[in-house]
């Protein structure tokens, strides 16, 4: 059975939201590491969207040759390594996903499941709300806090809402130059 891990970023007072953070080429190294690892990315609507619109793009013009005003070099083993990566989108609004997507549809603990099930090295879920869904169905078996070294005062926060504990055990820490933190837990079963 493949694990489920979800990996995201957030800083030390808690907040998610993806313009929060800080990155580095130290980071985007390791994120593009991380994905390549990973059979298939999981997603809701909202991060699939978010991914799509700044990756995509970004990975066609570099096909062609040309890196974006707004990329650093460091920046393009990331966006090739989103780009070729199966995605599997969640989403009861979506009627179509392309960019190597694929939706996911009918009930998602069982869909989650058979995903899990298939051979592999395991499946990477990032985003807020799909996570949440899944924390409370148990189905995620790793969870990872790249913790960034800044205080952002705002929202979004993790598992806002979550019904229930969900106990974790540390596996593994990465300490990066600028302070950030990569903590990695398995969930305790």
């Amino acid at each position: 059975m493949r694990p489920l891990r979800y990996s995201i970023n957030v800083t030390l007072d808690g907040c998610c939201d993806h313009r929060a953070g800080s990155t580095d080429e130290e980071q985007h190294r390791y994120w593009a590491e991380s994905l390549a690892q990973a059979d298939a990315l999981l997603f809701g609507r909202v991060t699939y969207e978010m991914m799509e619109q700044a990756w995509r793009p970004a990975a066609r013009a570099l096909e062609a040759g040309v890196r974006p005003d707004w990329m650093a070099a460091w920046m393009e083993p990331f966006a090739r390594t989103i780009d070729v990566a199966k995605k599997y989108v969640v989403s009861s609004t979506l009627e179509r996903v392309d960019w190597n997507s694929e939706l996911l549809g009918g009930d998602l603990r069982e869909a989650v499941e058979r995903l899990k099930r298939e051979p592999g090295n395991g499946l990477f879920v990032g985003g807020v709300k799909l996570p949440l869904a899944l924390a409370e169905l148990g189905l995620i078996d790793a969870y990872e806090f790249v913790v960034q070294p800044r205080l952002a005062g705002h929202g979004p926060t993790l598992f806002a809402g979550l019904s229930k504990y969900v106990d974790l055990k540390l596996v593994g820490r990465h300490e990066f130059g600028s302070g950030a933190v990569a903590l990695r837990y398995e969930a305790k079963r």
